[in-house]
């Protein structure tokens, strides 16, 4: 981890099908997920978030439209940013699949947990991201 904040964002797509991409600033790109419902900021409900290709941290700031017959054609704009810091090992966590952390954003707050499942494939693993209480 550097001595600079992490930061997060939660794009709101509407491509194909309207999904939330969460992704998180860690070792220079942003690690994503696609979350088919959205956060939820109730610690009873488990949010699908599939594990998709790193980006660019450029991306971060991204807000538009993907052109048709572009990958992820469709509107794309910031739901939520702010910062994140983790509460364990990131690497580690990231790596063997519990990552908690705690986000500091406009509409997401508190600690959260990204936790990876048994299902998916090894080019896309299944996660759950949850609230914490």
């Amino acid at each position: 981890m550097t001595g600079h904040p992490l930061i997060f964002v939660v794009h709101k797509h509407a491509a194909t099908h309207l999904h939330y991409d969460f992704r998180l600033a860690w070792n220079g790109v942003l690690k994503s997920w696609a979350i088919p419902k959205g956060p939820s900021l109730n610690p009873a409900e488990k949010r699908l978030a599939i594990e998709v290709e790193d980006h660019p941290l450029r991306y971060a700031h991204f807000e538009g439209v993907i052109p048709e017959g572009h990958y992820g054609a469709g509107k794309v704009e910031i739901w939520d940013k702010g910062t994140w810091e983790p509460l364990n090992d990131a690497a580690e966590g990231l790596r063997e699949g519990k990552l908690s952390f705690r986000l500091h954003g406009n509409k997401l707050k508190g600690e959260w947990a990204l936790v990876r499942t048994a299902l998916g494939s090894k080019a896309q693993q299944n996660w759950l991201l949850i609230k914490k209480r």
